[in-house]
């Protein structure tokens, strides 16, 4: 049992928790008697018909059916009331790099399941999206104490293996998720922010809400090496032996150019761009986004 809480540190959850996610990870007119639904009456389930009264709203009047019978019938939706979110994991080769004690891909599961755990806290549903170079696993939404065990357990099995192609790899899960929701997407990133851009405005144009996390080892974001150094490319990178003092300046207007292009990109998207390195506190780096989050939507309200 004690495997399954791995990355589940008590400080971030106990942090975390007090905190309203449906107030900030909300998916509009998805959480019903808690906000008012701005699609009007819009809904995700077709329940049936029935024969038009007078005030029913003539949207949703069903034209073919009066056409066939030249009777008025309106059509019922089943309200969907949670939130349901699904979490997509870069379970790629780059991700297994690590500077200190902890790695991308741990610090990514750590963020996976403290929001996974928090999102069913709060009786929303949550899924899972491993993926490398194609999708590894995929565990739709629901929201149950059994289905967050097998979720850790998830998490607890990764071995970083393959390449990434990431681009293609989010237009192929923008397909498989159809029920508009929340994709939260955390990742290293390396792909052609193009090819990222393309994939993250599938989701949008899917109607999803959609929160990128960023995330970078300290080394990779500061690059503070000194001596001669052997660079070993984890993906289709080759290896370099190099001086790193004549590299660095270089390296770091690359990656300011890299993270503002996605962040533009996202931002023209409305889509919330969140950079991390492994260094940072997953508690202060969790309750400070979501705080912010938080401010923002109120004042859009």
């Amino acid at each position: 049992m004690q495997r399954y809480h791995k990355y589940l540190d008590p400080r971030v959850l106990n942090k975390i928790t007090k905190l309203d996610l449906k107030a900030r990870l909300i998916v509009e007119g998805f959480v019903s008697g808690l906000h008012r639904s701005p699609y009007h009456g819009f809904s995700v389930e077709f329940a049936q018909h029935r024969e038009y009264t007078p005030g029913d709203d003539l949207r949703h009047l069903d034209w073919k059916v009066f056409g066939r019978s030249d009777r008025l019938y309106v059509k019922e939706y089943e309200q969907e009331t949670n939130l349901r979110a699904t979490i997509l994991l870069d379970t790629s080769e780059s991700m297994a790099y690590s500077s200190g004690e902890v790695s991308k891909l741990e610090y990514g599961c750590q963020i996976t399941a403290a929001l996974a755990y928090l999102i069913t806290q709060q009786q929303d549903a949550v899924g899972l999206g491993l993926f490398d170079r194609g999708v590894k696993k995929f565990i739709p939404p629901a929201s149950s104490p059994m289905h967050m065990k097998g979720l850790l357990a998830e998490l607890e099995a990764i071995k970083p293996e393959a390449k990434t192609d990431l681009g293609a790899t989010l237009h192929a899960l923008a397909e498989r998720i159809t029920r508009k929701g929340l994709i939260i997407i955390v990742s290293d990133l390396f792909d052609d922010p193009a090819r990222i851009l393309a994939g993250l405005q599938h989701f949008r144009h899917k109607k999803h809400e959609v929160i990128v996390f960023h995330v970078l080892d300290e080394y990779e974001a500061t690059f503070p090496f000194e001596r001669m150094t052997l660079f070993d490319g984890m993906e289709e990178y080759p290896k370099l032996l190099c001086d790193p003092r004549a590299l660095r300046t270089a390296y770091l207007q690359e990656l300011t150019t890299f993270q503002a292009t996605l962040k533009r990109g996202c931002l023209q998207q409305r889509i919330d761009f969140v950079p991390l390195t492994t260094d940072r506190l997953l508690d202060v780096v969790l309750s400070t986004y979501l705080a912010t989050r938080l401010g923002t939507r109120t004042k859009k309200a």
